[in-house]
């Protein structure tokens, strides 16, 4: 009997505990008030430095450099760095670089992670180990600079491209969504008459507008955000990327003059306007992207990380 009570009465608590009551008040308070801090320790900084970008030299000047909510907003720092210049060149690099990468990257992953979905590929085992190993063992930096350097591609765009052209974890996951495809759907298309490449542009790769959005995504970020591949190559400094430019003026702390932007004869905005402006323009290209690849980005990793 009192065996039967306990056990009652340990239902009765779990059920308490994971079925039921609504938590106190004082904790639901507590969770808003930690969410609520976390949330301003991840927005503050933005907004700071939005503000910052778009204040007049007068506040600048009062706040000490960083200013939290402009009183006169202005864009004359971004006319200064939008204008022409080192900035303005810069962002042609990064989107020259991005687009094109992203265009080759995607080519490239699609029709390696098509051709190892494929069963019946002679030596698509041995490929795949191969593109396997080279996600444990890296070559290290100068094999891959002699690498570069002997192909002639130091101080050329393309160094920045063709090393890191196609990730293999971007081909893993994008060949275990290709193998969840239904394959009724190719077998259907060989009836008709369709080969390989036919199957694979009209039938495989309208299905994989998911896969491809988050890969697409994955390669764009690495490409914008190229730098330490732009310091070792990279030597001429009208190719040089927007990231190398973010670390000159805010990391080594140089000042933008005249010299830097197309605006000869005019006063040029307070030095921390202008660096918080290159910082948004540098953070705007992928911000705007990702909205609309967000719906496909879930859906495609889930599919191709968790069904592979």
């Amino acid at each position: 009997m009192s065996s039967t009570n306990d056990a009652k009465m340990l239902s009765q608590t779990n059920q308490g505990l994971y079925v039921g009551q609504a938590p106190p008040l004082w904790m639901s308070v507590l969770k808003g008030f930690i969410l609520t801090l976390c949330c301003l320790m991840v927005v503050g900084p933005f907004v700071m430095v939005i503000s910052t970008s778009l204040a007049d030299p007068v506040q600048i000047g009062q706040g000490g450099g960083l200013v939290l909510w402009p009183q006169n907003p202005t864009l004359d720092a971004y006319r200064a760095i939008l204008g022409g210049g080192k900035v303005t060149r810069a962002l042609m690099v990064s989107v020259m670089i991005t687009v094109g990468g992203t265009a080759l990257s995607l080519v490239l992953t699609t029709m390696l992670a098509y051709a190892l979905s494929r069963r019946d590929m002679i030596g698509g085992r041995v490929i795949l180990m191969i593109v396997l190993l080279t996600m444990f063992f890296s070559p290290g930096m100068i094999p891959v600079y002699l690498t570069v350097k002997e192909f002639g591609l130091l101080d050329s765009l393309l160094s920045l491209v063709l090393p890191v052209a196609v990730s293999a974890f971007n081909v893993i996951v994008m060949r275990a969504f290709f193998m969840e495809l239904p394959s009724e759907l190719t077998e259907a298309a060989r009836i008709d008459g369709a080969g390989e490449w036919r199957t694979f542009i009209s039938i495989v790769l309208p299905l994989s507008k998911p896969i491809i959005a988050a890969i697409g995504l994955f390669y764009a970020v690495n490409y914008w955000n190229v730098f330490f591949s732009a310091v070792l190559y990279i030597t001429d400094d009208s190719k040089r990327p927007i990231q190398l430019i973010l670390r000159e003026y805010l990391v080594n702390g140089s000042q933008m003059g005249v010299s830097d932007m197309d605006i000869a004869g005019e006063l040029l905005p307070p030095q921390p306007s202008l660096q918080m402006a290159t910082l948004v323009v540098s953070l705007i290209p992928i911000a705007a992207v990702y909205p609309f690849l967000q719906k496909h980005f879930t859906k495609g990793m889930l599919t191709g990380a968790v069904k592979g």
